[in-house]
């Protein structure tokens, strides 16, 4: 009998030693989703308006110096087409003929006509905040990260829906596969 024992605990030793690999780290976490942020960005989109645009300057000052400063960034051409000055008004009108440039190309998700879906705010991982496990088992797991806002040029045009806070916290499930290791399976 006693020499049945060594050969259970050595039998053990061999199970244990060649059980499952499908456990989390914390860090692993973070790099698989960072990883998949490279290819699956997360950002906040909104439309603008392009092509033949008419401008009022009280009413549309606003409008009218968002799209100025992209100008001046080199982000959009604008070309002043008509100008009407009513004689002693304050009420002027402006026709620009707005197009994008080259340097916009990172940031127009869809261009129409007379209008582009842009990215007005994008999401980048939150490298001071580490990822948390939230549920981990042995084949699957859900973690949760924080992602902090980053502006670009056309977050001028940006509806903060979040305006509490400069970061949004986002869970992705990761599953895990005995061939390809964890990758993240959905949000």
């Amino acid at each position: 009998m006693k020499a049945h024992i060594p050969l259970f605990l050595l039998f053990l030793i061999f199970i244990t030693g060649c059980g499952n690999n499908a456990v989390l780290e914390q860090s692993t976490a973070s790099d698989i989703i960072a990883d998949y942020l490279k290819s699956n960005p997360v950002y906040e989109s909104e439309k603008i308006n392009l092509g033949e645009i008419k401008f009022k300057s009280g009413s549309d000052k606003d409008e009218l110096a968002k799209f100025k400063e992209l100008n001046n960034n080199g982000y959009v051409e604008m070309q002043l087409q008509k100008q009407k000055k009513k004689f002693l008004s304050k009420d002027s009108s402006y026709v620009y003929m707005i197009t994008l440039t080259d340097k916009s190309k990172p940031y127009v998700l869809k261009q129409e006509q007379n209008k582009a879906t842009v990215k007005v705010m994008e999401y980048v991982l939150d490298k001071d905040k580490p990822a948390t496990l939230d549920k981990a088992r042995s084949k699957t797991a859900k973690v949760t990260i924080m992602l902090k806002k980053q502006q670009n040029a056309f977050t001028v045009f940006y509806k903060d829906k979040n305006t509490g806070s400069n970061f949004i916290t986002k869970t992705y499930k990761l599953k895990y596969n005995k061939k390809e290791g964890w990758a993240v399976v959905g949000e």
